[in-house]
């Protein structure tokens, strides 16, 4: 996997199992943000207002170098649920990522090491049924492009599915594109292979 591109969820699932009378309905999105992450977390709440207690954690960008994540306990003992969800949520590498669990008492204690198990299990159940898409990371470029060479661009460019954002007609064709990270210079030898070296590629935030 690159280091930049990375797995985030696809959509929201939720899935349920019942541990010693108590339901554990976990809920897994997409969440770019905190803030997205929070206002996930209150939506989960609204929905399920009599569960006991709604523990979460979440992951808001880079799965392994993000910086911005969190959890919580939400009231079970200390150290029981938050952390153990947001250890499996590291180790799958998934990132921009947040799961809240409803848990509704069934009447049975399941003692601290019970309820570790049951948090982690719940969060490997759904993450292990979640459809997953590709963060992919990029950097902008462009291309100054003779106007002999436009259409042998525009089909390499093409093939390899690189959006063109924008196109300037001046002394030459200024295409503007972005480039998954860590791939410039494959397709800097692409584009003057294609063009005899004609074609000037440049990144700008490079």
């Amino acid at each position: 996997m690159s280091s930049s591109s990375y797995n985030i969820p696809a959509e929201h699932i939720c899935v349920e199992q019942e541990i010693k009378r108590s339901r554990f309905i976990t809920d897994i999105s997409h969440a770019e943000s905190k803030s997205n992450a929070m206002a996930f977390i209150e939506q989960i709440k609204t929905r399920e207002p009599g569960a006991r207690h709604h523990c979460w954690a979440y992951i808001a960008g880079h799965p392994v170098a993000s910086i911005d994540r969190g959890c919580s306990d939400a009231g079970e003992p200390q150290g029981t649920a938050g952390k153990p969800m947001l250890n499996v949520l590291q180790h799958k590498e998934v990132g921009e990522i947040i799961v809240v669990i409803s848990r509704y008492f069934g009447g049975i204690k399941l003692g601290a090491g019970g309820l570790v198990r049951a948090y982690s299990s719940s969060v490997q159940l759904a993450i292990d049924t979640l459809p997953l898409t590709r963060h992919i990371a990029t950097v902008p470029a462009l291309l100054h492009v003779p106007f002999a060479l436009e259409s042998q661009v525009r089909r390499l460019l093409d093939s390899h599915n690189i959006v063109i954002k924008q196109t300037l007609y001046h002394f030459d064709i200024e295409i503007h594109i972005d480039v998954e990270t860590g791939s410039q210079q494959d397709l800097q030898e692409k584009l003057s292979n294609v063009s005899s070296g004609r074609v000037n590629i440049h990144f700008p935030e490079s």
